[in-house]
């Protein structure tokens, strides 16, 4: 059993704190997304505070919509240390206005379902209206 002074948190933990399986960060580790971790005497995987943080970076990567394989070769250029910092920027670039591209083009699908939402409410405002009758 780990030492709970430990900073190492086992891939339980980090499962639950990420929201992530631990098949997912498995996977992730084969694909060279995440580091290999480090193990402990029983074999069980091992990760630091410092894998939380780049794991989230990694998950919001994946929300916001960047294809696997360049979130792997991101990974790649990260692993490869500082000199990689300009490719870095340069994907992350692309990605933020690939992400303001699709932003707009959501915004555009909103507001064509507030219209119609408008439509039905103008519909059904009609419809359910008393009438002025008067009565005889």
């Amino acid at each position: 059993m780990d030492d709970m002074s430990s900073p190492y948190i086992p891939i339980r933990t980090l499962a639950q704190l990420s929201g992530v399986s631990a098949h997912t960060l498995r996977f992730y580790e084969a694909e060279g997304i995440l580091k290999p971790a480090a193990r402990g005497e029983n074999g069980h995987r091992r990760y630091l505070p410092s894998d939380i943080q780049w794991l989230e970076f990694v998950l919001r990567l994946k929300q916001t919509g960047m294809p696997l394989a360049e979130i792997r070769q991101y990974a790649a250029l990260r692993a490869e240390g500082e000199t990689t910092v300009p490719a870095r920027l340069t994907m992350l670039e692309l990605h933020r206005r690939r992400l303001l591209c699709k932003i707009d083009e959501l915004s555009i699908c909103a507001e064509a379902l507030d219209e119609k939402m408008r439509v039905y409410r103008a519909m059904l405002a009609r419809t359910s209206a008393p009438t002025d009758k008067v009565e005889e």
